[in-house]
């Protein structure tokens, strides 16, 4: 039987809530709205030695589930762990509230944050904008759109956890080598992705064969998004070129939105990139996107920003939302959250 839109992410949603952890002695956690825009701000009880950093968390979850409750241990373990004021970002889930109303949602609960440093004890040049997945990517745009914003705190780094950044090209050899691995396979990315659009996946075929994509634009961006530029340790387990497709107008019209920079900020300019702050990336070997972050991490690097990259070996997509469940977590989620620069011993962050 074939679930409705509401019905099977009703059902994914309850799954990805997971169970709420107990309460926590050590921190001191507030709810609040922000333009009806959910909120929970964790806050170490202790004492701070001065004033904190502050980090702003976008949880994943290809904008259609994935709550502040699914992603609460993360949230807490890097509040303790690095002594920092940590803001759970709550946006409101497609396609009931509509595409990109999630960027909006998260600059919003951003420039609330920014405004109100003083309330929380939270330093202005320590301002950290991080997410996993498709929070990633928000992070990323909102990181982008903050550049030109001079009445606001300077973003200190960009956080971003195995992130989906581009909607070009779906055989890059990540895409061909994991698309069955679980549990996000490729073709459910781009099914995904129409379902965030509130579209209809009847093209899903035709997408996945980059039929959506000009000629002109595949010219112009070949530069940035292309196997070639994947290194070749990457492409060991098997990549086999993509044979050249037609563009078909009517798929492109029908989808146009994940070529936007918005959806696809790995295609910004030069002079944006050149621009960001200094940045963390976490890419993880058995992961559709996996390509995505090493490519936006060599777009980085080529504009001279500052990058550290953790590549976990033995990681797979989503494996952070398994963190802090006990024996149901993996040791590689464990070891990609210690590495983050979220500690507070790492004196350049």
């Amino acid at each position: 039987m074939k679930l409705g839109i509401c019905s099977d992410f009703s059902l994914l949603r309850i799954l990805v809530d997971g169970i709420p952890p107990c309460r926590d002695s050590k921190l001191l956690i507030k709810d609040l709205k922000v333009d009806e825009v959910p909120l929970r701000i964790y806050q170490p009880k202790w004492p701070p030695t001065g004033k904190r950093r502050g980090i702003l968390y976008f949880h994943g979850g290809a904008g259609t589930f994935g709550s502040i409750r699914a992603f609460e241990r993360i949230c807490r373990y890097i509040a303790k762990k690095c002594d920092s004021v940590v803001v759970s970002v709550g946006y409101r889930l497609a396609p009931e509230h509509a595409y990109p109303g999630q960027y909006f949602d998260c600059l919003n609960a951003t420039l609330y944050f920014m405004r109100n440093l003083e309330e929380y004890h939270v330093d202005p040049a320590l301002i950290i904008i991080s997410g996993d997945s498709c929070g990633a990517n928000f992070a990323t745009v909102i990181c982008q759109i903050l550049l030109n914003r001079r009445d606001l705190p300077k973003v200190r780094a960009q956080i971003l956890l195995y992130p989906g950044l581009q909607g070009l090209d779906f055989h890059l050899p990540s895409y061909q080598q994991n698309a069955s691995v679980p549990i996000l396979f490729r073709k459910l990315v781009i099914y995904f992705c129409f379902r965030y659009l509130n579209k209809e996946p009847s093209i899903l075929e035709d997408v996945l064969q980059s039929c959506h994509v000009p000629e002109s634009m595949k010219q112009k961006y070949k530069k940035w998004i292309s196997a070639d530029i994947i290194p070749d340790e990457f492409k060991t387990r098997g990549y086999v070129p993509q044979k050249s497709t037609s563009y078909k107008p009517e798929v492109h019209e029908a989808i146009k939105e994940i070529l936007a920079l918005t959806f696809s900020p790995l295609l910004a300019e030069d002079s944006v990139i050149s621009q960001l702050p200094e940045s963390y990336i976490v890419t993880c070997e058995f992961d559709v996107l996996r390509d995505d972050g090493l490519l936006y991490k060599k777009r980085l690097e080529d504009n001279g920003v500052q990058v550290t990259w953790y590549h976990s070996e033995s990681g797979f997509h989503g494996i952070l939302a398994f963190f802090g469940y006990g024996i149901f977590s993996f040791l590689s989620g464990k070891k990609i959250m210690d590495s983050a620069p979220f500690q507070k011993n790492l004196k350049h962050w």
